[in-house]
């Protein structure tokens, strides 16, 4: 997972930081942020992850709404939700708004770590899929391809 840019998202920081602690164990370094608005700070000023672990009820701006704003202004991030709170509806939204997995704490570390690669692997494929099509000169499929990370 070396090379993989990950996020944490959770206010719960003895929980946050050891989970930091334990995907570093697994070779996958991982920055933390305890709230809704340091994550958002912490994009816009160019820290942008690969892939983004959010938890859904933190105080100020919620992880629904992260989810949100990331997914909006930079839709090539994989945002996986970790709550502990979570409902079926708040999944049925999480998805709809481009939530790439929805998983309840506690999850099994080694099911976080492979969900992590999947997204990773997919915004990849992704990237290269567009990439092919720019260069065969065809843009239209290329921004399709680039734009269904929107939907």
């Amino acid at each position: 997972m070396k090379g993989i840019k990950v996020l944490l998202v959770d206010d719960e920081e003895n929980f946050v930081r050891t989970l930091a602690e334990r995907m570093s164990m697994r070779d996958a370094g991982a920055t933390v942020a305890l709230n809704g608005e340091e994550a958002l700070q912490m994009v816009s000023a160019g820290e942008v992850p690969d892939v983004m672990v959010l938890d859904l009820r933190m105080p100020g701006i919620d992880g629904m709404e992260v989810l949100r704003r990331v997914k909006k202004a930079y839709p090539q991030v994989q945002v996986i939700v970790l709550t502990g709170h979570g409902t079926e509806k708040d999944e049925e939204e999480a998805r709809r708004l481009g939530a790439f997995e929805y998983h309840k704490k506690p999850v099994d570390i080694d099911i976080l770590v492979r969900d992590i690669r999947r997204a990773f692997r997919e915004r990849i494929e992704d990237a290269m899929v567009a990439a092919t099509f720019a260069q065969a000169g065809d843009f239209d499929n290329a921004r399709e391809i680039l734009d269904e990370d929107k939907k």
